[in-house]
């Protein structure tokens, strides 16, 4: 194996503890187990060696590098994650009398099971808030925040206070103990109990951690930017002062704040846990090209909380196509063009920010003939609850004798919840169906319910019954009205028990309205493609979200999305912490970082802004720079802002030249703008100068874009090129 020097000097650690900070696409797996080899090479004996993992892919994929490299006949040291860690030291301290014996809870049926029992005890006698807590998505949630309790070694009740739940979930702090009782009651544990529990024990009893402790000379741990508070605990705990701590990740790769890690993790915190460590940075890249290399470092430079390091595109690496653009034409675009390359389609991802967003790329690849695979099968459209409820509200609409379905009148109305029991709603639907009116106020199917349940599925059964009167509206109309009768926004919010869920949901809501304008005169070309089965194709384009993408790479990436209140994702109701904006440039960095050949990054256009992100990048300066070292010309090379560029060509000993491109008040003021003017967005790409308003010194121009439309900006902080004069009006 060939490595680095950067490479070679994390192989050949000498004493102590280190810390690696390790860019994406560094070869960290090729290094660790150059690592491991060289220790047992120095007759380390392999059981005193320990190997981390986050996953058990990572596991599986470094275990069988490890096997591959090592000499024949060499034994070789544990490779674990966290939970088998877990399950490991469980065994051993009830062996040792320390824990009761518990059954794992493996199945996801078993832990709803008993969540949904200990909802029940706490909210016995409140049976309209109790049925509200045991909807599906209250009952994930709280399954959530009881994994948090354990992960973050939190006060239930400091954790609720801190974190953004919606109405209808205050039951949750004694609902975590109700479900604790229940698991000692029962002699069972989840997968949080396995490493805390053993925790617990640990930490209450120093004689215990004298006896768990000595038996590891070197603890080696993978994406440590990840760990949260109870795995980094327990690590110390098991490495005790004799064993020396590698820790490898990347700071600027921290995605899973949710679910307690912390990018200061690979900072200070883990000086803070085990003393004084060597640091080591991994800087070279070899996924990318110099494009790339510098946007990605372009992108994740606005942060505080990160480490002060550049990703440095290797000699021997691919050269990367950069593009931003507009609309879903463009995507399509690029994989058929991909297809005609003969390159394969498996080989293409698609990233989103949420799982909402990726309806649309779903729809308009279906419209395109284009295949497409899902990791998560119930996030197929037609899977989609919401998404059924209105294809089926539309298709009332055209067919009236849809009213004499009950499964159909059932489905139109759970969705959205009306905080009613499913069965309820079965027996209601029945007699609409058979009746064809609403019931009497006294009738018993009424008697229980609050009156403002009545009244929604009073007002819901109107609905139904005026929809075959607008037949002939377009889809994207009819579905602004209903989602207004339904009242189906403040509903959904109410209905989420995290605040992200309900804005997640309502966002499908525009999703969905924004996709039918593009069948405005075929309701049932919309109709058809909202309900069109699809099947998982094996050969076609990845779709996921960034956090599935994490640790993946692809040839050809394509971000969708890119808009303010999308990616980065906040709300009037949300707004952004500079904490939050933080973690969302994180997680856009993790997207770009996973391309190797091409980048597409897309913005919808129309209400939408652009994302900040891509501004951000600089891609238009990153990609003039990367196409400048291929030709070496004689004259500099404008830029925005040379900094970083020059640093990073430092870095790699590169001798171009590159100049701060003229400040665009100082031009602007200089030269004014001019009706007609043709000019270069970043991201809006080429448009014309249709008016201006205001000062001349600081005006705002309104600029009619090819692909972006119309367009209001304050030109002195715009990132436009001036193309050609124009003629004045």
């Amino acid at each position: 194996m060939r490595l680095t020097e950067q490479q070679q000097a994390v192989v050949q650690h000498g004493d102590g503890h280190a810390r690696v900070a390790a860019v994406a696409g560094s070869g960290k797996t090729t290094t660790l187990v150059s690592r491991v080899l060289y220790l047992l090479e120095k007759g380390v004996p392999p059981e005193r060696i320990l190997v981390l993992m986050f996953n058990r892919a990572a596991r599986d994929d470094f275990t069988t590098k490890l096997s591959r490299w090592a000499p024949s006949g060499q034994a070789l040291p544990s490779v674990r994650t966290f939970h088998s860690i877990g399950h490991r030291l469980t065994r051993t301290l009830t062996r040792w009398g320390v824990l009761e014996s518990r059954e794992l809870l493996t199945a996801d049926w078993q832990r709803q099971r008993l969540l949904r029992q200990a909802v029940m005890q706490v909210l016995d006698g409140d049976s309209a808030t109790r049925d509200d807590a045991l909807d599906d998505e209250r009952v994930e949630a709280l399954g959530q925040f009881c994994d948090l309790v354990k992960a973050e070694m939190a006060p239930p009740r400091v954790l609720y206070e801190r974190l953004a739940f919606g109405t209808g979930t205050a039951h949750f702090v004694e609902t975590f103990e109700a479900v604790e009782s229940l698991l000692a009651q029962y002699g069972l544990m989840t997968y949080s109990d396995l490493l805390y529990r053993p925790l617990l024990a640990l930490a209450s009893d120093p004689d215990l951690q004298s006896r768990v402790q000595g038996f590891l000379d070197h603890v080696i741990i993978d994406e440590y930017q990840d760990i949260n508070v109870v795995q980094q605990r327990l690590l110390a705990m098991l490495a005790g002062r004799q064993a020396q701590v590698m820790a490898v990740g990347d700071a600027n790769q921290c995605i899973y704040e949710w679910r307690g890690a912390q990018p200061e993790a690979m900072l200070d915190n883990f000086t803070a846990a085990f003393g004084t460590a060597r640091h080591y940075p991994l800087s070279w890249t070899f996924r990318h090209g110099h494009a790339l290399a510098l946007a990605a470092n372009h992108a994740i430079a606005g942060n505080r909380r990160r480490p002060d390091q550049l990703c440095l595109a290797g000699p021997d690496t691919e050269a990367t196509e950069l593009r931003v653009e507009c609309g879903e034409l463009p995507l399509v675009d690029a994989l058929e063009e991909w297809q005609r390359k003969g390159r394969s389609l498996k080989e293409a991802c698609i990233l989103v920010r949420s799982w909402s967003l990726s309806v649309s790329v779903q729809l308009t690849l279906l419209r395109a003939g284009i295949s497409f695979h899902l990791n998560r099968e119930d996030r197929f459209v037609f899977k989609l609850p919401l998404v059924q409820a209105l294809a089926g509200y539309l298709m009332v609409a055209r067919d009236r004798d849809k009213l004499n379905d009950p499964a159909h009148v059932k489905m139109l109305l759970e969705q959205p919840t009306p905080f009613v029991a499913r069965e309820r709603l079965a027996q209601l639907a029945e007699r609409l169906v058979a009746c064809q009116s609403w019931p009497e106020s006294r009738d018993p199917l009424l008697a229980d319910l609050k009156p403002v349940q009545r009244r929604n599925l009073k007002r819901r059964w109107q609905l139904l019954c005026d929809l075959p009167l607008m037949a002939d509206w377009a889809p994207a109309d009819l579905l602004r009205h209903i989602v207004k009768r339904l009242d189906a926004e403040s509903v959904l919010k109410r209905a989420a028990a995290r605040r992200e869920k309900g804005e997640e949901d309502v966002r499908l809501l525009d999703v969905l309205i924004e996709q039918a304008s593009q069948l405005a005169d075929d309701p049932d070309a919309f109709i058809e493609l909202l309900r069109r089965p699809v099947q998982n194709q094996a050969a076609g384009v990845h779709i996921t979200t960034v956090h599935g993408a994490k640790g993946l790479e692809w040839p050809l990436v394509a971000i969708w999305g890119a808009n303010e209140e999308d990616f980065p994702y906040f709300s009037r109701d949300n707004p952004l912490t500079d904490d939050r904006l933080e973690e969302e440039r994180r997680l856009f960095y993790v997207a770009m970082t996973r391309a190797r050949e091409r980048l597409l990054m897309l913005h919808n256009g129309g209400s939408h802004r652009p994302s900040r992100f891509l501004e951000e990048t600089a891609w238009q300066d990153c990609r003039s720079v990367a196409r400048a070292l291929q030709v070496s010309p004689q004259a500099p090379v404008p830029v925005s802002d040379p900094t970083i560029i020059e640093r990073y060509l430092n870095m790699l000993g590169l001798s171009l030249s590159v100049v701060a491109r003229q400040r665009e008040k100082e031009r602007s003021s200089r030269r004014g703008f001019v009706v007609g003017q043709r000019l270069q967005h970043a991201v809006f790409g080429e448009g014309q100068v249709v008016s201006i308003e205001g000062h001349p010194d600081d005006p705002v121009i309104e600029v009619s874009f090819t692909q972006a439309g119309r367009r209001r900006l304050v030109a002195t902080r715009a990132p436009v090129t001036c193309l050609e004069e124009g003629e004045v009006s």
